[in-house]
């Protein structure tokens, strides 16, 4: 009878089951009516009264082993059984959500792919700049409001009128790649200068502090407004479709002689009025000119010999007109619900 408990315990213990359907033969065969435990009780009054307390506990525990190892077996099952119902294994994974670039970066990229295509380089400057190459030899005065801080970020600023030239500031356009072009280059000269802008300006619908910029410059002889108006009206075409109306109106600019803005038709009341367009149905641009004779000399070049134009533009303002986005601030607020419906204008 020993022999048969601890083949029996061993049994138990290593007893492994993958359904309940064999886990209830299992518990059958040990602790039915017939099972082996009954069995051994049966077999127990033949044990000698020495022997009895011995192989009576030995059978208990046998007992007790199987109870235990049943339940524990239950409740496996049990768990894996409702973890296996909660799924359907026959539905495909998760979806991963697909990254795609900004709104911004996509108009970026296709501005400077249309001058690109008019042979136009492409020139990058530090954001952190001087007085110099942001305003003075940009023509503009010393007294020019863009200086004030209330329009600009400055970083250390001079407390003499000597020291103003050494104010150093994050640029407010990038103009000041475009003077660094000049300095370092020989016309002609025909290049774009994107980056990011800084201004001291209330947030609004239609502006920020923080800005994205695409500026241009052509230098070479016999450069006329003529060859200016026709680069505009390519790119305004190009990225707005033939059906796009534009118009130049006379500006002022100090590095600029003669400036005009360019307006556009409004691409999202359709010319009718809303927000953006101040509901008189058109929407300015960019601004532009011929650059001044006085900007040329600043930056070494002979004003006698040489003409250009240069041009800015927001990029955010093309992004709100080219996606019909009534609000700047959208762009900066990195709702994934407004940047994923831009994943298609990659």
């Amino acid at each position: 009878m020993l022999d048969r408990i601890k083949k029996l315990r061993t049994e138990v213990d290593n007893y492994q089951v993958d359904s309940i359907d064999d886990l209830e033969i299992f518990r059958i065969r040990f602790l039915g009516k017939k099972g082996f435990i009954v069995n051994l009780f049966s077999d127990f009054k033949k044990v000698s009264p020495e022997q009895k307390r011995e192989y009576g506990k030995l059978i208990n525990d046998l007992k007790n082993s199987a109870i235990e190892k049943i339940s524990h077996l239950k409740s496996v099952l049990d768990e894996k059984n409702d973890f296996v119902s909660n799924i359907d294994l026959s539905l495909p994974g998760d979806p991963l959500p697909v990254g795609s670039r900004h709104p911004i970066s996509i108009v970026r990229n296709n501005i400077i792919d249309i001058f690109t295509r008019l042979g136009f380089s492409i020139s990058e400057g530090p954001e952190i700049e001087d007085d110099d190459h942001v305003f003075s030899k940009l023509n503009f005065p010393p007294d020019h409001p863009a200086r004030d801080m209330q329009d600009t970020f400055f970083i250390e600023k001079g407390h003499s009128e000597s020291a103003k030239n050494h104010d150093i500031l994050l640029r407010t356009h990038t103009s000041s790649v475009q003077v660094r072009d000049m300095e370092n280059s020989k016309p002609p000269i025909r290049t774009i200068s994107p980056g990011r802008v800084f201004r001291n300006e209330a947030i609004s619908a239609r502006a920020h502090c923080i800005f994205h910029q695409v500026e241009g410059l052509y230098i070479d002889t016999n450069v006329s407004f003529a060859d200016l108006k026709q680069t505009l009206l390519y790119f305004a075409r190009e990225m707005f479709g033939e059906d796009i109306s534009t118009r130049l109106r006379p500006s002022y600019f100090p590095f600029t002689e003669p400036s005009a803005e360019m307006d556009v038709s409004c691409l999202i009341c359709g010319g009718k009025g809303c927000n953006v367009c101040k509901h008189n149905g058109w929407v300015e641009i960019l601004g532009c000119g011929m650059v001044d004779p006085n900007v040329l000399e600043n930056c070494n070049i002979n004003s006698k010999k040489y003409t250009g134009f240069a041009f800015g533009m927001g990029v955010e303002r093309i992004a709100q007109l080219k996606y019909k986005v009534n609000d700047l601030r959208l762009y900066f607020e990195n709702d994934v619900r407004f940047l994923s419906q831009f994943r298609s204008s990659i």
